[in-house]
């Protein structure tokens, strides 16, 4: 049998990142009555994310997968998709086989080895980026027709991965095209181009055209052909480049002195196993742009940096240089980025002087086993605005090694050994925006130590073990970060609010405020990132208690569970992003709809490993504007039936991720809304498993539990609730008729001889004697007058056993399937009555289950109303019921006063025994 088409999707958090962004809304989509395919089957995303960076304005894409049946798969895409990546087996993609796309504008195909015919992207008008990728470890054959490519006019980027074209000739590529890719082909001379793509270059013998347009490509890359090792003479006759990548190939750069190539501004020479600097060709093209990371570069002479002086951005990354000769930036005028790091210049830093023009603004130096930085190191560089001395050995910093650097903006010193900071250690650097001190051993931090920056705005602090931060503020700081790796202390002797801080990242276990009783304001944080902290810091630290701008929280714990959890004070809380916070699986699961409460312009919800229980209607009550919902990491999630009432106005996106669901038939609807809901897309239930109770450790699929335990034949059921409801109202008609007494008495006599039947009597079967039912309002009288007069031992008072529902309900226990439960296990259920109870819908609730089980179980049920004000009994509920079944001695009237409690027990207990021997007849 032939496998259906699987559709599979990126990991969720490229989704929540691009919605986070906000700037990129790329959504993924799936047909209905497909199923996603094994996570197995998806792309890395090491190479996926740079090719489907997609452009503002597109919306959605769909990724489809393990395909082999191509026309059968597409007929389930929507028109309007912009972006479409399809993987599989096709041998062929015939003519208009796109043709129902006419929006699309990315086109990726991972499909082994298939032939293109001359019609196949006809009708793609506004393709703008076309991809055939194979990755594997051999090259697979694909054949292009010279015309294959011709109805693709505003083609810009066209790619090919892993395969071969040796059997392609003449094929004309649009005018439209900027960049070219053949990586991992079997390309082994650069003369195969002319035959390949013969309008590529002017000199071609076989271009078509009298008068050919000669394009000027952004980049060819030919990275990764292994056996690319000629070029020969005039291969690229009339081409013009701006980017040339020749990562991973043998190929001298020096042959392409000779290659006819007219015009190159970048040259990408990384991991070629270069021995020295290709100065010929940088002269011969005059080279704005040379990378030579990863080579063994291990000397730079003289002669052939003469040859360089065009360059402006330099890349030597891991060559394994010791030093820099005398001449090096003396011969580099232009030079403006300079990439050194993860080389061997230390320990002692000495960058050459004589510098001729001080250019340079970019210099990276991390990985350099740099220990000490001597006074005015870089005072040759005074043009230098962005400074990366990441991952070295430094220990000491002073103001001395920082002079003449008065236009640095960005400085990173993260991952050093640095302890202590002298106050004017920056005194000289008044340009700085961006400082970096991650990774090091700072343990006290004060903000005089930030004094000679002016406009700093960007702050990364940390220390492996604990850090204090002491006040002032840098006045303009937009972005703090703080990590330690047990606890942050804040210092703060006085109020010292960060005004316009916009973005707080924070890693810590503990976050402490000293003193006690001092306070923080963010009035301006937009974005909250925090990670390992105890949820305690929402509710007991004066810290955020009040956000009002904040439109997202990231919030990921590990140290207790959620019961803490107080998100209140943020009414623009647009992106919800909480983990880890279900520290043992047998904690109380989180009352979701108790967190969300205060949260009305929530977009998104992604949720992981929380214990969330069961949600309901009520989880997600006033999230009218939620448009993804993300559940990650759940263990025994159940998904009760009322949720089926927020199917119209349910999240355009839901995303289930490893989640473990309870086998239960109370979720049979959820597969027939994930196929065809309307405006949802859902997105995780095919991989998902169920379980039966906490030991059931079998992987029984959700769907298949669904479908093979549980009737989900919606017309059959639908049948089934009108019959039932049409019996149930004749019945019901039927008893209630006054002229039929007979009904009544037959019916208590047949509910007599089912319990004798049984050998049971009915009094063992209850629990509590009276179920009270009361309201909010009258709480202080009933706990403190009527529960002691009736449930102190004799002679006090009755003894009896009472059932409060705050008191004798359990925690997290749904209150109305309790209430119900409660009632039927109670002798009697006593209803106190006042105008504030008869206002309260639980209270009226209540009373409408007490008067269903007196009129479904006569002689079983008992229903007594107390009354504590003057009430017109046309004011209750179903009072001609009530007052049909009801007797004289059911009702109490203690709105007079002062109450005489022994006339009331009295009467209680003669009530309380006829009711017994009611049960008993």
């Amino acid at each position: 049998m032939m496998e259906r088409p699987q559709f599979s999707f990126r990991l969720f958090s490229l989704l929540l990142l691009a919605l986070m962004s906000l700037s990129l809304m790329s959504w993924a989509w799936t047909a209905p009555n497909c199923t996603i395919g094994d996570s197995s089957l998806l792309p890395s995303i090491s190479y996926y994310i740079p090719f489907c960076t997609l452009a503002p304005g597109l919306h959605i894409f769909a990724s489809c997968s393990n395909i082999e049946n191509l026309a059968q798969t597409l007929r389930a895409v929507p028109r309007n998709i912009e972006a479409l990546c399809l993987q599989g087996t096709v041998t062929i993609l015939p003519a208009d086989a796109f043709g129902r796309f006419p929006t699309l504008k990315l086109l990726r195909l991972q499909l082994g080895t298939i032939r293109i015919t001359s019609g196949t992207f006809q009708g793609l008008d506004q393709l703008q980026h076309l991809s055939f990728e194979h990755h594997a470890s051999c090259c697979l054959s694909l054949f292009l027709p010279p015309d294959a490519l011709e109805p693709l006019e505003f083609l810009n980027t066209l790619s090919f991965h892993g395969y071969c074209l040796n059997d392609s000739q003449d094929v004309q590529l649009p005018t439209s095209l900027s960049s070219l890719t053949l990586r991992h082909s079997c390309l082994t001379d650069l003369q195969e181009l002319q035959g390949l793509f013969p309008n590529l270059v002017s000199g071609s013998s076989h271009t078509p055209s009298p008068s050919p347009q000669t394009p000027f490509l952004d980049l060819l890359d030919l990275s990764v052909n292994l056996q690319l090792s000629s070029v020969g003479s005039q291969a690229l006759c009339g081409l013009q480049l701006r980017s040339l990548r020749l990562d991973g190939t043998p190929l001298s750069a020096l042959d392409l002195v000779g290659s006819g190539l007219l015009h190159l501004d970048s040259l990408y020479l990384v991991g070629t196993g270069a021995k020295k600097l290709p100065g010929n060709v940088t002269g011969h093209f005059a080279l704005r742009a040379l990378d030579l990371g990863r080579n063994q570069i291990r000397n730079l002479e003289g002669g052939d940096l003469l040859s360089c002086h065009s360059l402006e951005l330099l890349s030597l990354h891991a060559n394994g240089l010791q030093f820099l000769p005398s001449s090096f930036l003396s011969a580099l005028p232009q030079l403006q980025r300079l990439n050194m790091s993860v080389n061997k210049l230390g320990p002692t830093l000495e960058l050459p002087g004589g510098l001729a023009s001080s250019n340079l603004r970019v210099l990276d130096l991390s990985h350099n086993e740099l220990c000490v930085l001597p006074g005015r190191a870089f005072s040759s560089l005074p043009q230098l605005q962005e400074l990366w001395l990441s991952g070295n050995n430094i220990s000491n910093l002073s103001r001395e090694s920082l002079e003449g650097l008065r236009w640095l903006e960005t400085l990173d010193l993260s991952w050093n050994q640095i302890k202590m900071l002298k106050p004017d250690w920056l005194s000289s650097l008044s340009a700085l925006t961006s400082l970096n001190l991650l990774g090091t051993h700072l343990e006290h931090f004060s903000g005089r130590q930030l004094q000679g920056p002016l406009k700093l705005s960007h702050l990364k602090l940390g220390s492996s073990n604990m850090l204090e931060i002491y006040p002032p503020w840098p006045p303009a700081l937009l972005s703090l970060e703080l990590w330690a790796g047990s606890v942050v202390e804040f210092r703060v002797p006085k109020e010292e609010p960060f005004l316009f801080l916009e973005n707080f990242t924070l890693q810590t276990t503990y976050m402490v405020l000293y003193p006690d009783n001092a306070t923080l304001h963010f009035p301006s944080l937009r974005h909250l990132t925090l990670r390992g902290c105890s949820t305690y810091i929402f509710s007991e630290q004066r810290v955020f208690l009040g956000l009002p701008l904040l439109e997202y929280l990231h919030f990921w714990s590990d140290r207790n569970g959620p019961e803490k959890l107080c998100l209140s004070g943020m009414p623009r809380l647009r992106v919800l992003e909480l983990g880890d916070l279900a520290f043992h699986y047998d904690a109380i699961p989180v009352q979701l709809e108790m967190l969300l409460k205060e949260l009305p312009q929530l977009q998104v919800l992604a949720l992981s490993n929380l214990n969330l229980g069961n949600l309901s209607v009520s989880s997600f009550r006033g999230l009218g504007l939620l448009r993804l919902l993300l559940l990650n990491s759940e263990w025994a999630l159940g998904l009760d039936s009322s949720l089926q009432e927020l199917i119209p106005q349910m999240p355009q996106y839901v995303y289930f991720s490893d989640v473990t669901f309870t086998c239960q038939c109370d979720s049979s609807w959820v597969g027939p809304w994930a196929t065809r809901a309307p405006n949802t897309f859902v997105y995780g239930l095919e991989k998902s498993i169920c379980k039966a109770n906490a030991s059931d450790y079998s992987k029984t699929p959700l769907l298949t539990f669904l479908s093979g335990h549980c009737s989900h034949d919606s017309e059959f059921q639908a049948f089934l609730t009108s019959i039932t409801l049409v019996l149930l109202l004749t019945f019901l008609a039927l008893l209630s008729c006054p002229k039929w007494p007979w009904l009544h008495r037959l019916r208590m006599l047949a509910h007599a001889w089912w319990w004798k039947l049984g050998g049971q009597h009915p009094r063992n079967q209850f629990h509590y004697d009276i179920f009270i039912s009361y309201c909010e309002q009258d709480q202080a009288w009933v706990l403190e007058e009527l529960v002691p007069a009736l449930e102190q031992p004799l002679p006090d008072g009755e003894g009896l056993r009472l059932c409060l529902p705050e008191r004798d309900f359990g925690v997290g226990q749904d209150r109305m399937d309790a209430t119900a439960a409660s009632m039927e296990s109670s002798r009697a259920t006593l209803c106190v009555l006042s105008h504030q109870a008869l206002g309260s819908p639980w209270c009226s609730l209540e009373l409408r289950i007490a008067t269903h089980n007196l009129v479904a179980k006569p002689g079983t049920a008992c229903l007594l109303l107390l009354f504590l004000e003057p009430i017109d009994r046309q004011q209750l509920h179903s009072y001609h019921r009530l007052g049909r079944w009801l007797q004289k001695e059911d009702y109490f009237d203690l709105s007079q006063g002062r109450v005489e409690w022994d006339a009331f027990r009295e009467q209680l207990r003669k009530r309380l025994r006829k009711a017994g021997q009611e049960r008993e007849d």
